[in-house]
């Protein structure tokens, strides 16, 4: 039989153990667990680190069980490779092995105000001081921030840094340490793509940098070891895989670019998650940006590897927005109902959705935006909301798209494309209408944990799959060609445009906090209580 090899797909919404073929990459077994998601105050955003390391050992276990059923001996999986949900921050006691804090995810807003003082302390109050070492603007989004917030914030975590019990890491860390061990051993490290999205690392010397870790006030000693992304990094210590190495790394935007076969300069792929991520290759060199994009750290394939850049354009919202549509507004059941009830509309009828529900990221990077619906006449119903919402994500495509063709130079002819949301056709063929070129979707979906999968097999000692160009495996893809007049596309794009403009400046200071959050809306609900119930009052 041939080799198969494993990754482990740890997501904003939930996690995946999947195992392919290392020889065609087909995918033979998978299996999924659903994440949940706190949010204990307006703007915040949390998940739990034990339930996110259950979820993976379950995950684990169910695609073996899986695999037995089939007749698939589970000895022939000869590497598991790790992929993740970028910048959500944690911290736990190596004593102990235990979190000191449920994790802050990435799309959390509670960091505002320490952005706002961390931005006061740059010369000129600029946000993208740390940009020529970091790539990055100073932002809720980036991981130092969020730790920054847990050490002037959580006494647990103020407590385990001074004994130096403190061990802090995005989920591939948290992730790697556990099965490699826990407190018994485990192996505290990183990849070079995960650690590019903190803000405390030198994305030209590919290490942890002092001088960003004096800007934020974070001691060094409590980060992981940066490696590459294909290497081997320990082995799995209990379970049915136990024995295998853990042998590749990479945040899931890195994932996909790798899944996608992106490894030629200027090539990009978008990926429709939770978020949605363009990234463009753009070789050995970083390249900043002028319009708003992010330089990140590709992937980089062995130690002796050098490094791969990419340019990045990141939505803060899109599946999500589904999510919020089924889950808080009860407009569908399902999120794949949204396809038909959008089609049944077949327009927006003029109503536009920005869903900024996390402020705005690239290319405007705006905490204070909120998202708002507009153009709404007593015609609106559901299916114009639904419709609306899909076209949401395709407009913030397309303005990052524009920004990363005026950086490159050359624009692109074509946008592949991949994650969850790219089995809605009606998605699909609106992002093509709304830029005016195909887009390219594989038949195999399932990109960013083939990515991990092939930094998994290819690592040194390993040696199970090669990323030689003439032997990567051929992925066959299905292509939407765009149905409407250019003139068409520029005039709803343009109306979009318009309400993102109205979208900005509606909140400032704190989530959760001041006159304009929680504390407004707890006094509103009292006086409204004290109104239908007088005897409660006074």
């Amino acid at each position: 039989m041939d080799p198969l090899v494993a990754a482990i797909d740890q997501g904003t919404s939930s996690t995946r153990f999947l195992v392919f073929n290392a020889k065609t990459a087909a995918l033979l077994s998978q299996h999924q667990v659903e994440v949940q998601q706190r949010f204990p105050k307006e703007g915040w955003v949390e998940e739990d680190p034990v339930e996110i390391i259950q979820s993976v050992y379950e995950c684990m276990e169910r695609t073996c069980e899986k695999l037995r059923l089939l007749g698939v001996d589970i000895a022939h999986i000869k590497a598991v490779g790790v992929t993740n949900q970028r910048e959500t921050t944690l911290v736990w006691d190596k004593e102990t092995g235990e979190p000191l804090s449920n994790a802050i995810v990435w799309l959390d807003l509670r960091t505002q105000s320490t952005v706002e003082r961390l931005i006061q302390k740059a010369p000129g109050q600029d946000k993208n001081h740390l940009r020529h070492k970091t790539g990055l603007p100073i932002s809720t989004y980036f991981s130092a921030v969020k730790l920054r917030w847990l050490l002037d914030n959580v006494e647990e975590v103020q407590q385990a840094v001074q004994s130096q019990r403190a061990l802090f890491g995005t989920v591939d860390s948290w992730i790697i340490w556990c099965l490699t061990g826990g407190r018994r051993g485990g192996v505290h490290c990183t990849d070079v793509s995960n650690a590019s999205r903190t803000m405390l690392f030198n994305i030209h010397s590919l290490a942890w940098d002092p001088e960003l870790c004096r800007y934020f006030d974070v001691p060094m000693e409590i980060l992981p070891e940066v490696r590459s992304s294909s290497e081997v990094y320990g082995l799995v210590k209990s379970g049915s895989l136990a024995g295998v190495p853990v042998s590749g790394c990479l945040g899931d935007q890195s994932a996909a670019l790798v899944g996608q076969m992106c490894f030629d300069k200027g090539l990009a792929k978008n990926t429709y998650g939770t978020g949605c991520f363009l990234l463009r290759n753009t070789g050995a060199a970083p390249v900043m940006s002028d319009h708003g994009l992010l330089t990140t750290v590709a992937y980089q394939m062995g130690r002796a590897e050098p490094a791969c850049y990419a340019l990045e354009g990141s939505v803060a919202i899109a599946g999500a927005v589904v999510r919020w549509l089924r889950d808080n507004m009860g407009i569908i059941r399902t999120s794949a109902e949204i396809e038909t009830l959008a089609a049944a509309a077949g327009s927006s009828c003029g109503c536009y959705f920005v869903p900024a529900f996390s402020g705005l990221y690239a290319p405007y990077w705006e905490p204070s935006a909120r998202g708002i619906i507009c153009g709404l006449t007593q015609f609106t119903n559901r299916s114009h909301l639904a419709f609306a919402a899909l076209e949401a994500v395709c407009f913030q495509t397309k303005e990052i798209l524009d920004a990363m063709n005026q950086d490159s130079g050359v624009p692109l002819t074509q946008l592949q494309v991949d994650g969850g949301m790219t089995s809605n056709r009606l998605l699909m063929q609106l992002q093509a209408d709304i830029l005016g070129m195909p887009v390219v979707r594989p038949t195999m979906s399932e990109t960013t944990a083939l990515g991990a999968a092939m930094a998994a097999g290819a690592a040194e000692g390993v040696g199970v799959w090669s990323l030689s160009p003439g032997l990567l495996p051929h992925i066959t893809s299905e292509k939407y060609q765009p149905q409407i007049h250019g003139a068409e596309s520029e005039f709803r794009f343009a109306r979009w445009k318009e309400a993102v403009q109205r979208s900005m400046g509606w909140e400032s200071g704190e989530p959760g906090g001041g006159e304009t959050g929680g504390l407004q809306a707890s006094r509103h609900r009292e006086s409204i209580s004290s109104v239908l119930n007088p005897s409660a009052s006074g």
